[in-house]
């Protein structure tokens, strides 16, 4: 009988390197949402991959960044606490050969928990000189003694293989965490308000997304397997909500439609989306605001 194996592993790194875009890459599935401004993930985010009798539970962390708001430091502490009681770590960077104080922060974390660690360069398909890598992984071996490193293009899906397969001695002997048909513990009512969340960071201007939280107020099937959902987006100014919405409701309508076509594909079947916006000054800095958006470190 083939003993089973599996363990806890943590993703990390500085915002925008392309941590959900490996969790997703990892799971052969959209698990966590992505979009190329920082500081999109908010949350812990578990990926779920089976692999014969092996199985990794991978969680993808908000990137450290300097706290400008409570979610901001709400964020930071879901960074923190994730790497310990872990099984190991990957620390995703960018292939340049200094590590900023993101890294720095996060390999002193590594090393007082003493959390095996594996360092992942993304992007190297940016890189047209491969020797440069060597001056990267220099860089990095100065500041820590990483077990393994594995560069890789999360967003091509190479190198993703031979990181499972690197991360797998890791896992220790044990029952499976969950069953094996399953990719994520997230909820759908918070799966489908990370779909809407994203499509507002593809279509809006920088500022607005972050001030934008999504709430979903509705969740039901029909006994024909339609799908209702009800949401209702939040922003923290008047003038936001105009843009949201945009002339004659058409920004709202190209996001409502986004969001409904990939939900749709995440559920597997149709869904009848409706969209609300509404005005909640500061809610940032509200700590009953936040936890009542779902963001909380249970």
């Amino acid at each position: 009988m083939n003993m089973t194996h599996s363990g806890i592993i943590t993703i990390v790194g500085r915002p925008n390197v392309g941590k959900s875009t490996l969790l997703n890459a990892l799971v052969g599935e959209k698990v966590a949402i992505v979009s190329h401004k920082p500081q999109t993930t908010r949350n812990r985010i578990t990926g779920i991959v089976t692999r014969g009798s092996n199985q990794f539970v991978f969680t993808d962390t908000p990137g450290l960044h300097k706290a400008r708001n409570r979610l901001g430091e709400y964020m930071d502490d879901v960074v923190r606490a994730s790497i310990a009681a872990v099984d190991a770590a990957v620390l995703v960077i960018e292939p340049i050969p200094a590590p900023g104080e993101p890294e720095m922060q996060l390999i002193e974390r590594i090393k007082a928990l003493k959390v095996p660690a594996v360092l992942v360069i993304n992007k190297i398909d940016t890189v047209e000189q491969k020797e440069k890598l060597l001056e990267v992984i220099a860089a990095y071996e100065k500041e820590h003694h990483f077990e393994a490193v594995v560069p890789l293009s999360a967003a091509k899906g190479d190198g993703v293989e031979e990181l499972l397969d690197t991360l797998q001695v890791y896992l220790p002997e044990g029952p499976q965490l969950f069953p094996e048909d399953m990719t994520t513990d997230q909820p759908e009512k918070v799966m489908m308000a990370e779909i809407l969340r994203e499509k507002m960071l593809l279509r809006l201007n920088k500022e607005i997304p972050h001030g934008t939280a999504v709430e979903i107020t509705r969740f039901s099937e029909r006994d024909s397997g339609i799908i209702d959902v009800e949401a209702t987006i939040f922003c923290e100014k008047a003038s936001h909500k105009g843009i949201i919405i945009g002339k004659q409701g058409a920004m709202l309508k190209s996001i409502s439609t986004l969001a409904r076509r990939d939900m749709e594909h995440f559920m597997g079947t149709k869904v009848f989306l409706q969209t609300w916006v509404k005005v909640k000054e500061n809610w940032r800095d509200s700590m009953a605001a936040i936890q009542n958006f779902g963001y909380t470190e249970d």
